[in-house]
């Protein structure tokens, strides 16, 4: 692999980048970013060599799509106007019912590989990478049919070289289950940060007993609203339907607790606590 290109040189594209140097260390890589400034840093940084441009890509063995999934439908479908036939084009969205439908009838979709690596942190831009982020992480790969089998392989040995494990879904059955264990995460993050700040307004001293549990709860309200309005824009029919159980259920809760069913209020916990089981091994 001799020229890579990676468009969005941010947390996952640069990690990505991180990565690959230590793979393919023959390897140049180029970086397009819309923040000239992230380029500059990624430079300077060594997570790329230089800056590239979509007109030179027809050159690129790999071309990363690591940017905002709804700018990446837009942009996909040129950037598989201008790839060469043996070149590889890989997103790494968090959604992708959108994208595959954005490139389902073009002529070099054979090119393209939809992947989500289930990695990631709070942090963003270029200094938030970092090396090792997608080892023993999951990488949804979709649609793999619609890749040629020799772009598949490569694309594999790849994923496999950075110590990801691989499953395959469906776009539509994806989007639907990433949205229950992403999308509602992040949205109850950020609302519950909300909630603390709006309070903190006229009771200054709420931080100053803020322990782990807080700060681990709301460690997804950091994360970049670029990005994540992107992802509910998006995922926005699944993100509703689960919200419409989420709110239910903390209605229930109000209700128990207003009826002080305390009683209720326990089994509704114990039975919840079931989800260490489900989540054995996972941290």
């Amino acid at each position: 692999m001799e020229k890579i290109y990676i468009i969005g040189v941010g947390l996952i594209g640069g990690s990505l980048a991180k990565d690959l140097r230590g793979q393919y260390p023959e390897a140049y890589i180029f970086g397009i970013d819309t923040t000239p400034a992230h380029i500059t840093e990624a430079i300077a940084t060594g997570l790329i060599d230089d800056e590239g441009h979509l007109d030179a890509i027809s050159e690129a063995d790999l071309v990363v799509l690591s940017i905002p999934v709804d700018i990446a439908v837009e942009v996909l479908p040129t950037v598989l106007d201008q790839v060469g036939d043996h070149t590889l084009v890989i997103d790494m969205g968090s959604t992708k019912a959108a994208i595959c439908k954005s490139v389902a009838t073009h002529e070099k979709r054979r090119n393209f590989l939809a992947c989500h690596p289930i990695a990631g942190t709070e942090f963003s831009g270029p200094s938030a990478a970092i090396e090792g982020l997608y080892k023993s992480k999951t990488n949804i790969i979709c649609e793999v049919e619609k890749t040629s089998f020799k772009l598949q392989e490569k694309a594999l040995e790849l994923f496999r070289s950075i110590g990801m494990r691989i499953r395959y879904m469906d776009p539509i059955s994806h989007d639907k289950h990433i949205a229950y264990v992403s999308h509602l995460s992040h949205i109850s993050s950020f609302m519950l940060g909300k909630t603390i700040i709006d309070k903190e307004k006229n009771e200054r001293d709420i931080f100053d007993m803020a322990g782990s549990g807080f700060a681990s709860t709301v460690r997804l309200a950091k994360s970049n609203p670029t990005t994540w309005t992107s992802i509910f824009k998006e995922n926005k029919e699944n993100i509703l339907e689960t919200l419409e159980e989420y709110i239910a259920n903390l209605e229930h809760f109000r209700e128990l607790m207003r009826q002080e069913d305390f009683i209720g209020v326990h089994q509704e916990m114990k039975n919840t606590n079931h989800i260490k089981e489900i989540l054995k091994g996972i941290e």
